[in-house]
């Protein structure tokens, strides 16, 4: 049996919170019991490095005040989830010009601003109309809302839409079909563009990672295809944007904001931004966000 790293040494049993190995910091000193839950530690990180770009891990470790073993265990859940990325030392948020960030990471940003865009959004569905929702979380929070529509079609790639509106009465629920995307929890490829490419629909609540010199764009080229798709068979075609989406950058243009009807924004958008969105000729919609936002779980959703 090999030397045990000083990392690895670890306390009795009752010393351990459920569920959250203990071992020593640094230093040789044992970790105190973390404060924070396993989970809710992970969230801190994730929000730590989300904030920077990114963080050596020696800081991640000093900062919570647990084992390098503790963090590393950690950061590789958060790897495996798509949310971050370990390299050398350090640890760095995923989301980029060329990669597009796992669903568990979208759905946590700019929470108060989706549910606000999803209130204004929800003022254009009309009883009986066939919605199409692609697999952005702010149309996820508009989902959540489509109940009270109903009778309503609702026409998605998203694997968390249709686990939304599974079940739900007066909702008519269409699965484009193709091939799973485990990353953003999507359906893509030949048999999700051959499915819509014989619907004809009511509504589009398109969102995009990125909207850059009246374009908006996206990391994954087959996530276009579909997105381009559901653009074509729709009569109406919304925008639905936070305020971020104007100071991001992707590779793939998806298509210009001038093929909008609508474009439904939170009112962090700065009046350039607006301003760019009505020299193309988009009607422009801001939705005022809470003063005072609800609580919302892991999901997104209101508690």
């Amino acid at each position: 049996m090999g030397m045990m790293d000083e990392d690895e040494s670890v306390a009795t049993p009752r010393d351990v919170p459920t569920g959250d190995p203990v071992g020593t910091t640094d230093d040789g000193r044992p970790e105190q019991a973390p404060s924070l839950k396993q989970v809710d530690r992970q969230d801190a990180i994730t929000e730590l490095v989300l904030s920077s770009g990114s963080v050596k891990i020696k800081d991640i470790v000093s900062h919570f005040g647990v084992s390098r073993m503790t963090i590393h265990r950690d950061l590789d859940a958060l790897e495996a989830r798509g949310i971050l990325r370990k390299s050398r030392g350090s640890v760095t948020s995923v989301s980029s010009s060329l990669f597009e960030a796992s669903t568990d990471y979208r759905i946590r940003q700019s929470v108060a601003e989706k549910d606000a865009i999803a209130r204004c959004a929800l003022e254009l569905v009309e009883p009986g109309q066939a919605i199409v929702l692609d697999d952005s979380t702010t149309g996820l929070h508009l989902a959540r809302m489509l109940p009270q529509k109903a009778p309503l079609t609702v026409i998605t790639n998203f694997g968390r839409v249709i686990k939304e509106l599974k079940g739900r009465p007066s909702i008519s629920l269409i699965s484009t079909g193709g091939e799973y995307y485990q990353l953003c929890d999507a359906y893509k490829g030949a048999v999700a563009l051959s499915a819509l490419s014989q619907m004809s629909t009511d509504i589009y609540f398109m969102s995009t990672p990125a909207i850059t010199n009246g374009a908006c764009y996206h990391q994954n080229p087959e996530l276009v295809l579909v997105k381009k798709a559901m653009l074509e068979c729709a009569s109406t075609r919304v925008l639905v944007a936070d305020h971020t989406k104007f100071r991001r950058r992707a590779l793939h243009a998806m298509c210009s904001v001038d093929s909008f009807d609508l474009a439904i924004v939170d009112s962090g958008t700065t009046s350039d931004e607006i301003g760019m969105l009505l020299r193309a000729g988009v009607e422009v919609r801001v939705a005022p966000v809470r003063s005072s936002p609800k609580k919302y779980d892991g999901e997104g959703a209101a508690v």
